[in-house]
This record gives C-alpha cells, structure tokens and sequence, in this order.
C-alpha cells in the first residue's frame, strides 16, 4: 500500500508542478494530495516535501492548522473567480454554469470562512516551522 501512496504523491506533485505554469490546472490541491499521500507512504518524501523552499512553509502550515497567509487567500480567491469567469465564454449551458457557480461560492467559503489565516511576522523576523 505504501507503494500507492508514493506513487500517487509523485504523481500529484508532478501535476501541481504543471499547474504552476498551466492556467486552470490547481496546484495547491494537488501538493496538499500528495502531502496526505508521502504521510502515509514515505517519512522521508513527507520531510522533503514539508522543506520545500518554494512550498513547504505553506503545506506545513496547513497540516499543523495555522491556516494560510492573507495574500495567499486574496491570490487564491482572486484566481478562482478570474478562471471560472474567464471559463463561462465557452459554455452555453446553464447547468454547467450554475455548477461552476455553486463551486466557487463552496471553496471560497470554505477559504475565508472555515480556512485560518495565518499571521505572518515582519519579513525579517520570519522563522520556518517546525517539521
């Protein structure tokens, strides 16, 4: 089983690796799906990716329940609702877009409603968590 977990890990940071550069690919979902997934399949995956200097702060963060930075919820709202509008060119069904619309209203309550935001300190004063 650890086997699976690994591989679907990889597999999940691959593509938030992609979603970095592809728009409307996610990437925080997937490198929060392959955090679960290095937990239960590799200490030493979860530790890598946990110390990652570009994310790791931000998954570390969230899987110890301190939430994410203010910006990070404005960037993420503001690119949620900028990709699904941009997306309702290219549907004609109103079905669709009452789906899209019922999502976008999900996950940003869930974002400023459930999710904590996590105060920064001065960027001089910052530290890393702990792992």
């Amino acid at each position: 089983m650890k086997l699976f977990y690994n591989v679907a890990g990889v597999l999940a940071v691959v593509l938030g690796i992609l979603g970095i550069f592809l728009p409307l690919l996610p990437t925080t979902p997937f490198l929060l799906l392959a955090s679960a997934c290095f937990a239960r399949g590799s200490v030493r995956l979860h530790r890598w990716l946990l110390g990652h200097p570009v994310f790791g702060d931000y998954l570390a963060n969230f899987e110890a329940g301190r939430g994410i930075p203010l910006k990070g919820k404005i960037v993420a709202t503001v690119m949620l609702w900028g990709s699904m509008l941009w997306s309702t060119r290219h549907f004609d069904s109103g079905a669709i877009l009452l789906s899209m619309f019922l999502i976008g209203v999900c996950v940003s309550t869930y974002l400023w409603r459930f999710l904590p935001t996590l105060r920064l300190p001065p960027k001089g004063q910052r530290q890393r968590p702990p792992l």
